[in-house]
């Protein structure tokens, strides 16, 4: 491989208080949900629902309000708006598993569905790293269209069979990304998915895929 592409939210960066904040209001309305689940479901929400590059109050209703749903659970507008309260401008953290970019000897880039805001996060948390940084919001075009994915190989200018990229959704990033070609795999770190040759659990099996 001559070219590491990464997705952002849920590949490299996630938010490490989320799930405990959205349990604990739930606890608080006296609803108790195993925290496996509320995960789960959550992520398969996200496969469906497509984040704006800017998420907001009326995103968050509309999405914690399926949430719900699929949990079980009425969503009043009480309990709504204690998730959002309890939820909104948690911080971002790096991923345990991203130390092992520091040994990736080839170029890295990364493309993702975000706002503008992005490479200054990126800087914060990795420095200056990235060879390249692809963001919807300043594209105007964002995954699963295959045109964000091609704008990046044309850009990149590398053959897409010498380039892996590493996601988190199959909807988003897999399916779109080997249309074109490019060597794709799933980060699965909470085993959503069946164990295959589409999924690793950690960053640190890109060693064996370099």
């Amino acid at each position: 491989m001559k070219y590491l592409l990464l997705d952002v939210a849920g590949t490299i960066l996630y938010k490490p208080d989320l799930f405990n904040k959205i349990d604990e209001t739930l606890r608080n309305h006296g609803y108790i949900v195993a925290l496996d689940k509320l995960k789960y479901n959550h992520k398969l929400l996200s496969e469906v629902i497509k984040f704006p590059d800017r998420t907001g109050v009326e995103f968050y209703t509309d999405f914690n309000s399926e949430l719900l749903y699929s949990l079980g659970i009425i969503p009043t507008d009480a309990l709504l708006d204690a998730i959002f309260q309890s939820c909104s401008y948690l911080p971002w953290e790096k991923f345990d598993d991203t130390k092992i970019l520091n040994e990736i000897k080839i170029p890295i880039g990364i493309i993702s569905n975000f706002n503008s805001s992005l490479e200054k996060k990126l800087n914060e948390f990795f420095g200056p790293v990235f060879s390249d940084i692809f963001v919807s919001e300043e594209i105007g075009i964002s995954k699963p269209s295959a045109a964000f994915y091609q704008k990046a190989l044309d850009e990149i200018n590398v053959n897409p069979k010498d380039i892996l990229y590493v996601g988190d959704s199959f909807k988003l990033d897999l399916e779109p990304s080997r249309a074109l070609g490019i060597n794709s795999v799933i980060i699965d770190r909470d085993s959503f998915y069946l164990r295959n040759s589409n999924t690793i659990q950690s960053l640190s099996e890109l060693k064996n895929l370099i």
